[in-house]
């Protein structure tokens, strides 16, 4: 069992403004104007029909702690979300009233952290939770940074329900900071199966499923999920660096799987 504690850092490899959010988007960062238009899902957002400026939305709320969520303007005429944290604050978009059919769902998201924490021993984040009717906190998207490694890894967690606190971490799946990755998870209810892509490539590492997984011995067993937050959440007090900041884009919940083209 990996305890949930706080994230370790990795050097950001270059200065993240609105340009270079844009520039870096080229690749696995990017997409053309409309792209939430052209597609058939449960939620979508690329925040290309958002002022600039303090995020809000009638599609989704905000929660927040010691952090800001704010839509920045990106060459090329996109926009992006820049999540923003002081210390082990929080900041999430919120997607409610969400009810998957079948309590199944794919998701996917592009996302660039600028640096990941480099203490406290343990430190644990958290970027993608969902939850709903029943006990389990279920994190599709987190890490933890494990200092008998000195490495950052991701990791699919849970906390709240009989199986415990805990990030079941990969050496695997490197958290790389600075840098622009297309993040895809699925949520099967048939198994209570999570699975992962960074940039199109499956990590089998990091699935967990009913009796295969991070916590105690006994099932781990989904909620009826009806909400969904993506942004960012560092849970231990007086990390390095003391605050945080990752972009987002491109964000979509989907009956079938999304891809990153």
């Amino acid at each position: 069992m990996r305890r949930v504690l706080s994230a370790a850092g990795l050097a950001l490899l270059l200065p993240l403004t609105a340009t270079s959010v844009a520039s870096a988007s080229g690749g696995h960062g990017g997409h053309g104007p409309g792209t939430c238009a052209k597609k058939a899902a449960l939620f979508c957002e690329d925040f290309q029909s958002l002022p600039v400026g303090g995020a809000a939305s009638l599609k989704w709320g905000v929660d927040t702690k010691h952090g800001t969520l704010t839509v920045e303007p990106a060459t090329g005429g996109q926009k992006v979300l820049h999540v923003h944290t002081e210390g082990n604050g929080r900041a999430f978009l919120r997607v409610d009233d969400f009810a998957p059919p079948g309590n199944g769902f794919y998701g996917r998201v592009r996302l660039r952290v600028k640096a990941f924490p480099t203490a406290p021993d343990w430190a644990h984040y958290t970027l993608v939770e969902a939850t709903g009717a029943g006990p389990e906190i279920v994190r599709p998207l987190g890490g933890q940074y494990v200092p008998t490694l000195g490495k950052d890894l991701w990791g699919v967690g849970a906390d709240g329900g009989p199986t415990g606190d805990w990030t079941n971490w990969r050496e695997s799946a490197p958290s790389r900071a600075g840098v622009w990755q297309c993040v895809e998870w699925r949520m099967d209810p048939a198994d209570n199966r999570i699975s992962v892509w960074f940039d199109g490539v499956p990590q089998p590492d990091l699935t967990v499923s009913t009796r295969s997984h991070g916590g105690n011995d006994t099932d781990f067993v989904f909620p009826r999920f009806d909400t969904v937050k993506l942004g960012w959440q560092l849970y231990q007090p007086n990390p390095a660096p003391s605050a945080y900041d990752l972009w987002m884009d491109d964000i979509t919940l989907s009956t079938g799987r999304v891809g990153c083209a």
